[in-house]
């Protein structure tokens, strides 16, 4: 495999991986697929990410961390922006974050995101109960030990509705003939589309037990970078495919996530435009529309599978002809990632740190800094990086990893 291809947005047990795999796992699975770098992404926590590091050092893989949640975006309130039938509402990351250690105020924002989370879950899961019932779960017997902290996603609710419904329904005709009054689906051996399914039909927008959520259900996206910057990321906007309202004004959109700390993003081409359907296919323009912005903007571009639904691939088809002209500004991105994510792990200096801001006069000379680090540090050889602090020259940084 190309060594410059990467998957910079795996999300693990943590939150929700369709394979069920760790962060350990991850790490492993990546080296064996000679990946150039690899992310981890969970939602609404940060707890694989110092297990990620760790077996990624072992594997001599270059790594980084993320989180995922969702925000509220009040200059596009009347838009729907990646978050489909819900205006204002944005799926948002942090990337390059360094650990998952965390001081006690910051504990208190990722307990608000749990928080937000939970209540939301059990919601739903009350609204689904009342509609599929009687195959009802609960919470905490059905669907918390599916996850190893129980930080429980609307795809595990679906897990739990699947598996709980062969228990009630012992024969397979009535088993089928109940998925099939309830939500239109009796291919139940298709388990990808089954889960998928149950997901759409009761838990997204017109679906029994969903929630329509405003603009207090979740922090908004100026409250989630200013967090992201506090524990040492890198604030990342979330594209989609360009479809939407809010993502047809996306240079406006852009400037706001600019203002509110945004300084890379992060997008899913595989997933979202379908590679293979031709020249002609608009997501696929959309896709080159929305990475010339970025250009423009200096903004690092990381890409990803997510592997948070069955049949996501491990990583990108960057074989593809639609995606081989993209593969080195991914390649590029991540390796600005890397380059900070070691840059703050080892003295402090990464690319959103006072140091970076004193000593770089713009976005473009900080991306060729970062990228530089990027490529030219291992894993085995970070810990050269722990002599320098805030005083040193990016001259003094780039001398030493060359040696």
């Amino acid at each position: 495999m190309n060594t410059k291809f990467t998957n910079m947005h795996f999300h693990t047990h943590y939150s929700f991986n369709a394979e069920g795999y760790s962060p350990a796992e991850i790490a492993s699975l990546a080296k064996k697929a000679n990946l150039a770098a690899a992310g981890i992404v969970d939602f609404d926590v940060l707890d694989g990410i110092d297990e990620f590091f760790e077996n990624a050092n072992k594997e001599n893989l270059k790594a980084c961390g993320g989180i995922e949640t969702r925000v509220y975006v009040p200059e596009f309130a009347e838009f729907v922006i990646n978050s489909p039938g819900e205006p204002g509402i944005a799926y948002h990351m942090g990337t390059g974050i360094p650990t998952g250690q965390t001081t006690s105020q910051q504990k208190k924002f990722l307990e608000k995101l749990g928080s937000i989370a939970k209540n939301r879950n059990l919601e739903v899961i009350k609204r689904v109960n009342e509609y599929l019932n009687p195959v009802c779960i609960d919470f905490e017997k059905d669907v918390q030990p599916l996850t190893p902290k129980g930080n429980v996603t609307e795809r595990h609710i679906c897990v739990a509705y699947a598996d709980k419904s062969q228990k009630v329904f012992s024969d397979k005709e009535n088993l089928i003939a109940f998925w099939k009054e309830k939500i239109g689906f009796e291919n139940l051996s298709d388990r990808v589309a089954f889960l998928n399914a149950i997901r759409a039909k009761t838990m997204k927008r017109g679906g029994a037990g969903y929630v329509q959520p405003d603009s207090k259900s979740f922090p908004t996206m100026q409250e989630m970078n200013e967090f992201v910057i506090s524990i040492g990321g890198i604030p990342t906007l979330a594209w989609l495919d360009g479809t939407t309202e809010g993502e047809k004004r996306i240079e406006e959109l852009m400037q706001i996530a600019i203002s509110a700390g945004v300084e890379a993003v992060n997008i899913i081409p595989d997933r979202n435009y379908t590679p293979g359907l031709g020249a002609k296919d608009t997501k696929k323009e959309n896709l080159y529309k929305f990475v010339e912005i970025c250009k423009g903007l200096e903004l690092p571009i990381i890409a990803g599978t997510e592997m948070n639904s069955p049949g996501q691939k491990f990583v990108d088809n960057f074989e593809s002809d639609e995606l081989k002209q993209l593969t080195d500004i991914f390649y590029n991105g991540a390796l600005i990632i890397y380059g900070h994510t070691v840059l703050q792990r080892q003295c402090g200096l990464g690319y959103k740190s006072d140091w970076a801001k004193n000593n770089f006069e713009n976005r473009s000379d900080k991306n060729k800094f970062f990228a530089e680090v990027g490529q030219n540090i291992e894993p085995s050889t970070e810990n050269i990086l722990k002599e320098f602090n805030a005083k040193s020259l990016p001259e003094r940084i780039i001398q030493k990893i060359r040696k």
